[in-house]
């Protein structure tokens, strides 16, 4: 396993990291023990999860998967083994069962979902607390066509920031991160780090895949000059680019199949795209997931791929990629298929 530098922390983590967000709905706590277990064994030591989960969320699947996460902790004795990354929600109108639907990034939220968070996963201590999308209205989650509201500052960073500091003051969080974030939010957050004496962001966690890679149009620079390395989520588009739901096909138990609101990844351009990227990886002698998944572990401001697996055939594949190193002619034509289908799910 090959690890990397989680921004200016210290802290080393797996080039691949496990998710976590099927436990507690698409799979059960056994099931989420065995991918721990393995994952662990294959030297993974950075797990990340949320106060969201399991997805989608539903109140009766909240925290779910925390409590799974503290209950493996608490049987294995591994706590202090694992860089575990956590998330607190933004605004959640459309989650009227998280703290009665007012969750705000502001200090009363912020510090109540790290007191649940801590209680849930049985530890007295999360390594990197992220915010898990912006309190402030602006793009995320494949959204497009940016309308800006001029009697909105985006102040409630400074105090996101704030309370975060007295979360690490305290010792209840190591470090902090962001998530799906734009490019003036990173810098906002940096620049109110560096003038203000608040905590710095290590990382920034957003979907980055071979169907959307809208990353590297601003936010990659900056994961670079500022050492701020992309966690990259959703590295297989929702399982799109294992070619498994091609020509309409939709698997039983498979993520598209159950959940048909999540539609981000399902157009025909996608469907073109991926058509293409996995006569590229038979081409080269590679599975289409694995050719996927090494594509970012490749890139230069990626820090950690997040995979998420229903069984453990699929984790294991995944968790093999970390070995394979693209050529230079493959990496060529995937180019060229990016040319001719450029982000087509933003």
């Amino acid at each position: 396993m090959i690890y990397n530098k989680l921004g200016r922390t210290g802290l080393n983590v797996s080039s691949i990291c496990l998710g976590s967000m099927t436990w507690g709905e698409q799979n059960d706590q056994t099931q989420g023990f065995a991918q721990m277990h393995y994952a662990h064994d294959q030297g993974i030591n950075y797990f990340d999860t949320a106060e969201l989960y399991a997805v989608p969320p539903k109140a009766d699947t909240y925290g779910k998967t925390e409590s799974i996460i503290g209950d493996w902790f608490k049987e294995t004795g591994l706590r202090d083994n694992i860089i575990l990354a956590s998330k607190v929600c933004g605004p959640t109108i459309w989650c009227p069962h998280i703290r009665e639907g007012k969750a705000r990034l502001d200090r009363k939220n912020i510090i109540a979902a790290c007191e649940g968070s801590l209680r849930r996963l049985q530890t007295d201590y999360i390594d990197l607390y992220q915010t898990h999308w912006p309190d402030r209205n602006t793009n995320y989650f494949g959204k497009l066509g940016y309308q800006h509201q001029h009697d909105e500052s985006g102040d409630m960073i400074e105090e996101t920031l704030s309370a975060m500091q007295e979360l690490v003051d305290a010792g209840k969080v190591r470090h902090i991160g962001i998530s799906n974030e734009t490019p003036w939010g990173a810098m906002q957050h940096l620049h109110l780090a560096e003038t203000k004496a608040l905590p710095r962001i290590a990382s920034i966690q957003n979907p980055y895949n071979l169907l959307n890679r809208s990353f590297e149009i601003g936010l990659a620079e900056i994961s670079c000059r500022e050492n701020m390395g992309l966690l990259a989520y959703s590295p297989l588009a929702f399982g799109v680019l294992s070619g498994k739901y091609l020509h309409g096909n939709r698997p039983a138990n498979a993520r598209i199949t159950l959940f048909e609101q999540y539609t981000r990844y399902s157009n025909t351009e996608a469907d073109q795209a991926t058509a293409a990227y996995i006569e590229i990886a038979r081409k080269h002698g590679l599975d289409p997931a694995q050719m996927a998944l090494a594509f970012i572990r490749q890139q230069p401001f990626v820090t950690s791929t997040i995979i998420g697996a229903t069984d453990m055939q699929q984790l294991a594949s995944n968790i093999d990629s970390h070995s394979i190193t693209l050529t230079d002619a493959c990496l060529e034509e995937i180019e060229a298929v990016h040319r001719m289908h450029p982000n087509p799910c933003p």
